[in-house]
């Protein structure tokens, strides 16, 4: 089993930027925590970081054929992209969407998400765990465990 991992805009600058929502860690690190947990659980991630939306949009695009499945954390593109919307429904790849934090909790506008509905699950607003989360739900997903 195979998984893509994606992480959008200004996570690369994870662990500097506004730590008081985002947390501490690095992006490297949740990476890191990711590999291993996959490693224990017979998976192999692929993890890719791109500020740029066609970037990320053309990375689900290549996935098909070469992923089972993948954990995506649009960050602001979650709010305003309809392109990776469609990009995700358009890979034929179950995904799960990833945010550190609760965006209900926040400003308004990031209570809307444009790309969730492509996605078989959310999960968010437990840090970087989140992701940790993610990856054992979609391989269960992928397993026909998780309905």
């Amino acid at each position: 089993m195979k998984i893509l991992v994606m992480h959008g805009p200004n996570l690369d600058r994870l662990g500097k930027r506004e730590p008081e929502v985002y947390g501490h860690e690095t992006l490297g690190s949740i990476n890191q925590r990711l590999q291993e947990a996959a490693a224990a659980a017979g998976v192999a991630l692929d993890c890719f970081q791109s500020n740029d939306e066609g970037a990320l949009v053309s990375r689900l695009g290549q996935a098909a054929g070469t992923f089972d499945g993948v954990i995506f954390n649009p960050a602001a593109y979650t709010h305003t992209s309809v392109a990776l919307h469609d990009a995700i429904k358009g890979c034929g790849l179950p995904c799960v969407e990833v945010h550190l934090s609760n965006t209900h909790k926040r400003e308004a506008f990031r209570h809307v998400s444009l790309t969730a509905g492509a996605c078989v699950g959310q999960i968010m607003g437990f840090g970087p765990a989140g992701y940790l989360l993610a990856l054992k739900g979609l391989v269960d997903y992928l397993k026909g465990g998780a309905v």
